[in-house]
């Protein structure tokens, strides 16, 4: 049996969520996971997204669970084109 299929059905049923974090130089930075907190430690330990390396995250704003990885990378896109004060309003929602 070919295991990527496996594995590639049970990433589909994975619940996903959008997050934002706060980033040295008070930036913005907003991605997708399966797992936020797994995530966020890669993301300090210099081996999450590029912008991250840079700019290493100070803290976790905000957690959006969305219901499968289209939507959570649609909803990543609307977010990303936010101002930097609509994301705040969004954190404060």
């Amino acid at each position: 049996m070919n295991t990527s299929k496996k594995v590639s059905k049970k990433a589909s049923k994975d619940k996903y969520f959008v997050y934002m974090l706060l980033c040295a130089r008070n930036q913005i930075y907003t991605g997708i996971t399966t797992n936020v907190e797994r995530r966020y430690a890669q993301h300090v330990a210099g081996k999450g997204a590029r912008f991250t390396r840079s700019a290493p995250p100070q803290k976790i704003l905000f957690i959006e669970p969305t219901k499968n990885r289209s939507s959570a990378l649609k909803r990543e896109v609307e977010i990303k084109k936010l101002s930097r004060n609509k994301k705040l309003e969004l954190v404060q929602e």
